[in-house]
């Protein structure tokens, strides 16, 4: 059945070059707020799913890109294994991120400092590009590396180089004991405690302030996360509130911080830049390297100067204009290698045109 609806994609992508028809990539809608506005008609991508292979003692998970997430982790549940970069699922209505989408956005949750990023994480897909080929890239262990890097030019590219048919990534084990640890303070306090912390071999898998508390989750053995508690200080909370607050408050962005129709900017700084004083509200999250904004007061071309003069950049992740450039700008050497890169995969231009950058 899935090999025909390869086929039937394929079809479709070909008829779509040759009447120069845009194609909107979508999967279930979860992600469709980030990137900019896309145009095309409606390619649906979500009955294309199921998981293909899945070796627990590989450490590896091959699955079709419309598989959804929950069914993914569902399967590595029952094996005590998860994905380390905690992916945000964003479901609404009785959607579900799927795992094509998850991968086109690069977007990762929690401990995307300690699991790595999503694009660490993919060794290999099969790729349906503009021009209608289904390459395959990469494989299903670590030191297959052949066509390894071109896997991970799919990760973020939101579906611009072409269509994730199948994708392969790595997991790991559930950590046998983890606590969260709570401690009052500020944003500049905050940054100072985790800044210091970051110099010490210490078992800490996220964190998170909103400005009044900061929270740290420890993860690991249980002597060593005993160990670092103690170290730490700061409030025990109780572990099932606690995995609930990094689940639902900060990787789905439940918290009171993400609510309103207010523009949402992600910065990305390096984690021990101090607190830049910017208008508006944050909340900091991966030891200070990512750093959400809110607030209409913020000038996009400043606040994206301010942040590069430090070495950062800025996307706006949610609300404001999408008709504008949304991630940060690039300079004109990378911006002409994204261009190569979209001729050499979708010399068309048909596959979700524009979600990226104006133009690509």
């Amino acid at each position: 059945m899935n090999h025909d609806l390869t086929t039937e994609l394929q079809d479709r992508v070909h008829a779509a070059l040759a009447a120069g028809t845009r194609l909107a990539l979508i999967g279930h809608g979860t992600k469709s707020f980030f990137g900019r506005v896309g145009t095309g008609e409606p390619l649906a991508l979500s009955d294309h799913a199921g998981i293909l292979n899945y070796q627990p003692q590989e450490l590896v998970i091959t699955a079709r890109g419309g598989t959804p997430l929950v069914e993914i982790e569902a399967a590595l549940a029952e094996h005590g294994q998860a994905l380390p970069f905690e992916p945000p699922h964003f479901a609404t209505d009785g959607r579900d991120a799927t795992l094509g989408g998850t991968v086109a956005c690069g977007l990762s949750g929690p401990a995307r400092p300690s699991g790595g990023a999503a694009r660490d994480l993919v060794l290999g897909a099969r790729v349906l590009t503009g021009r209608g080929e289904v390459l395959r890239f990469g494989g299903e262990v670590m030191k297959n590396v052949a066509g390894y890097d071109v896997s991970r030019l799919m990760v973020g590219a939101l579906g611009t180089l072409g269509i994730l048919l199948d994708v392969s990534i790595k997991v790991m084990p559930v950590p046998p004991a983890t606590r969260t640890l709570v401690h009052d303070g500020s944003l500049a306090e905050a940054l100072a405690r985790m800044t210091a912390w970051a110099l010490k071999p210490l078992p800490i898998t996220a964190t998170c302030c909103d400005g009044e508390r900061l929270w740290v989750r420890l993860s690991g053995t249980a002597q060593g996360v005993d160990e670092a508690a103690g170290r730490l200080g700061g409030e025990q909370m109780d572990d099932a509130l606690a995995d609930a607050f990094w689940r639902d408050r900060v990787r789905e962005q439940g918290h009171s911080f993400f609510a309103g129709e207010r523009p949402l900017w992600r910065l990305s700084l390096p984690p021990a830049t101090p607190d830049l004083a910017l208008p508006g509200r944050q909340m900091i999250e991966w030891g200070g390297s990512q750093r959400w904004l809110r607030g209409d007061a913020a000038d996009g071309a400043t606040l994206r100067e301010r942040v590069a003069a430090v070495g950062g950049h800025a996307t706006l992740f949610r609300g404001g204009d999408r008709t504008g450039e949304v991630f940060h700008p690039l300079p004109d050497g990378l911006m002409r290698l994204h261009r190569q890169l979209k001729q050499s995969f979708d010399p068309g231009g048909i596959l979700n045109p524009g979600r990226l950058y104006a133009g690509l």
